[in-house]
């Protein structure tokens, strides 16, 4: 079954927990959780006392996806807050592999992602050695933008590469995606669906997440 994340970059920060308590009672396991330094990319989002503050009253696989610099130095603080996958960009750092085996150290899944216009090969040698890749389909750094098309051709690419070499890496997508263009993505191959503004701007957050849910188990029987 594919799974969803919804980004939490998204909700009304004035009530966080309120529209989490909207989350409960759907089939939803994990929420993706966007952390920007302002360098890395131009935005500053939160850190890791949300996390923490978060993480008590919500039993979910906390995704986080680190937009940060050199992100090998907050490895165990983001581990002690409570995220249970670290994602980190390739280009936010000199030797990623290092990173990768360090978060696995901590007992975390680890994943790798890319910018779009970093090229796919690049990474692919990394995907033994992570849990998940993520396809960013916007530009990193801001929420609300618009899906980037030629994004499609990284989930296939990726797809092709993980089921040929046998591998046990999912493919997640993180942009723009919406319940109007969730099936191009499914069938391209992702196995997780990150979306923001789609879930947390919309009035019934329980019954957009359970529209998702309802996509994804038509899409594959």
């Amino acid at each position: 079954m594919v799974e969803l994340a919804p980004s939490i970059l998204s909700c009304d920060f004035s009530k966080l927990q309120e529209n989490l308590e909207q989350t409960k009672d759907t089939p939803l396991k994990m929420l993706h959780i966007d952390v920007m330094d302002g360098l890395f990319v131009p935005n500053i989002s939160f850190g890791f006392k949300i996390i923490e503050d978060i993480r008590d009253k919500n039993d979910y696989f906390f995704d986080t996806h680190l937009m940060i610099v050199d992100p090998i130095r907050y490895i165990e603080r983001f581990a002690k807050a409570g995220a249970d996958r670290l994602t980190i960009h390739y280009e936010s750092c000199e030797n990623p592999l290092e990173v990768i085996k360090k978060i696995k150290e901590l007992g975390l899944e680890a994943g790798i992602t890319l910018k779009p216009k970093t090229q796919v090969d690049q990474i692919l040698p990394l995907l033994r050695e992570v849990d998940a890749v993520l396809v960013m389909s916007v530009e990193p750094g801001f929420g609300g933008q618009s899906f980037i098309e030629e994004s499609i051709d990284k989930v296939r690419a990726f797809r092709s590469y993980i089921d040929q070499n046998d591998l046990s890496c999912k493919v997640e997508i993180d942009g723009g995606i919406k319940t109007t263009n969730v099936i191009k993505v499914i069938e391209a191959g992702c196995d997780e669906i990150v979306s923001g503004s789609d879930i947390f701007s919309n009035k019934d957050i329980k019954g957009q997440i359970e529209k998702y849910y309802k996509i994804f188990a038509d899409k594959t029987v």
